[in-house]
């Protein structure tokens, strides 16, 4: 039987336990389970936000948030980076949010109006969708894309309608569009 080097053994368990520099992270200790405190670089679905910090598991960490780059280890220096990134997205945000509630309020005194085949009775042949609404007020030069329009369904007849804008969750407004027949159909109508 081989002699088993005891020293050998003892120094290879002290290795073992000594702190590797290159997953060297903040580790927590809460209770009997360690977490590490990492910082979201990328919006994880079922963690947070984007800039956010989190507590997760140290195995998570190291083989899935870390190599595909969704977090970073949460240093002051990182912290400060996020914060005043925050500052000039903030900033941002507020500019963006001022133009929009200037958009709208002159959306709002403008009125749509467009022209359809139409029978007789008034019912259109085709029907009038948020994109064609978008099209008439960017002819306008209003900056109004179909996904910032709000129908309850297509509008299938004659008549005026008042359609919702929806630009931000804080900027909302509403616009008079006007559905008339086509001018050969009108005259067709007189004949």
């Amino acid at each position: 039987m081989a002699d088993f080097d005891y020293k050998f053994a003892k120094d290879f368990r002290e290795f073992e336990r000594m702190p590797n520099k290159r997953h060297q992270h903040a580790e927590v200790s809460t209770g009997h389970r360690s977490v590490i405190e990492l910082l979201l670089t990328e919006e994880v679905s079922s963690l947070g936000k984007q800039g956010e910090i989190v507590r997760v598991r140290p195995g998570y960490a190291r083989n899935y948030l870390l190599p595909y780059g969704l977090a970073t280890v949460a240093t002051d220096a990182n912290k400060r980076r996020v914060e005043k990134h925050r500052v000039a997205q903030a900033v941002v945000r507020a500019d963006k949010l001022k133009s929009l509630q200037e958009l709208a309020n002159t959306v709002s005194k403008y009125s749509v109006t467009l022209e359809a085949n139409a029978t007789p009775e008034g019912h259109l042949y085709g029907s009038i969708v948020a994109n064609d609404i978008s099209k008439a007020l960017k002819s306008a030069s209003y900056a109004v894309e179909p996904d910032n329009i709000r129908l309850e369904g297509p509008l299938k007849e004659l008549g005026m309608y008042t359609v919702k804008l929806h630009f931000a969750p804080e900027v909302e407004t509403e616009v008079k569009v006007w559905v008339v027949p086509t001018a050969a159909a009108a005259s067709a109508a007189k004949a």
